[in-house]
C-alpha cells in the first residue's frame, strides 16, 4: 500500500491537569516527583480516573465481567469508517438525533453507512471543550457537558441492525446528557430541556432507556470513544479509516486513547499529554 499521499488526522485533544472528568468523577492531578537539579532527572506522578479526555469506554465499563480494554484487538479498533456531520443538519443545544438524520446525511453527501463501519459522530460540541487544540475554540464546559445532541431507544435498534462496529463522538458521551446522571445533577438544565421537548423527560428517556447508548448497546460489542475532537472539521463527511489505540490495560473499564483517522485512509485517536 503506497501510503506517501496519506494524511494523518488527530481527533484526540489535550490531556492535563485541568482537563475536566465527567460528572462524579475524580478529575486529574499532575506532579513532579522528581526534579533535574536534585535528582538529576525529571519524573512526574500522574492520578486521574480514566474518564477524562478522550478515552475508550469498555463494555466492562456498565457490564460485569464484560469486555475489558485489553481483550479488545487491534482488528476491531482499526478500520474503515466515515465521519458524520450533524451540525451541518442543524442540531443543537439539548436536541435529539435519530436514524433519520443518518440516512438523511447518507442521500445529501452520497456516502453510505456499511456492516463494520466505525461512525464518528460530529456535533460540533468539541469547540466548547476547554481542552480543544485546533480550531475553533470556545470554552464553555457547561454547554459542552449538558447540552450537547443525543439519542433515544429507536437508534440503539437502528444501530444493530445496520451492524454499526463503534462509534465515536465529539462531545462528552454517545448518550444525550439528560439521559445520564446530569439529569440529577443540573437539574435545573433537566428543566430546561424538557421545556424545549414539551414533555418530561421521563417520557423521553424512561428508566429502563437509562444510558442506552452504554447498556445496550455494549453487550453486544458496540462500544465508543468519548471527547474526540481535534482536527475532526478537517474530515467531515468523508469515509476514511479510522484507528483506535488505547494501552493495552487487562482488566480496564476505560483508557485514555489516541484516536485519529487518514484522508483518503486514516484517522488517528490518542492520547495527547502536553508537557
Amino acid at each position: 500500500m503506497d501510503l506517501s499521499n496519506m494524511r494523518i488526522i488527530d481527533l484526540s485533544q489535550n490531556w492535563d491537569g485541568n482537563t475536566p472528568s465527567f460528572a462524579t468523577y475524580e478529575g486529574p492531578t499532575v506532579k513532579w516527583i522528581k526534579r533535574p537539579a536534585f535528582e538529576k532527572v525529571g519524573g512526574q506522578f500522574i492520578s486521574s480516573t480514566l474518564h477524562v479526555g478522550t478515552h475508550l469506554d469498555a463494555p466492562l465499563h456498565f457490564i460485569t465481567n464484560g469486555q475489558d480494554i485489553g481483550s479488545i484487538p487491534l482488528s476491531k479498533l482499526v478500520g474503515p469508517g466515515v465521519v458524520v456531520d450533524l451540525e451541518a443538519m442543524g442540531l443543537g443545544d439539548y436536541d435529539i438525533y435519530t436514524s433519520q438524520h443518518f440516512e438523511e446525511w447518507e442521500r445529501k453527501t452520497g456516502l453510505h453507512i456499511e456492516p463494520g463501519d466505525i461512525v464518528v459522530v460530529h456535533t460540533g460540541y468539541h469547540k466548547y471543550y476547554q481542552s480543544n487544540w485546533y480550531g475553533k475554540c470556545e470554552p464553555n464546559e457547561i454547554r459542552y457537558f449538558n447540552m450537547h445532541p443525543g439519542p433515544t431507544h429507536e437508534f440503539v435498534d437502528w444501530t444493530l441492525k445496520r451492524q454499526i462496529s463503534w462509534y465515536a463522538i465529539d462531545a462528552s458521551s454517545m448518550d444525550h446528557p439528560m439521559n445520564t446522571v446530569l439529569r440529577i445533577v443540573r437539574s435545573d438544565l433537566a428543566a430546561k430541556c424538557a421545556k424545549k421537548h414539551g414533555k418530561p423527560l421521563e417520557e423521553i428517556w424512561p428508566e429502563d432507556d437509562l444510558q442506552l447508548m452504554h447498556y445496550q448497546l455494549f453487550p453486544h460489542g458496540v462500544f465508543h470513544v468519548e471527547n474526540a475532537g481535534g482536527m475532526i472539521d478537517e474530515v467531515l463527511d468523508q469515509r476514511v479509516w479510522i484507528g483506535c489505540f488505547p494501552w493495552k490495560f487487562n482488566g480496564g473499564e476505560a483508557a485514555f486513547c489516541v484516536r485519529g483517522q487518514i484522508i483518503s485512509a486514516i484517522l488517528f485517536v490518542h492520547w495527547r499529554l502536553p508537557l
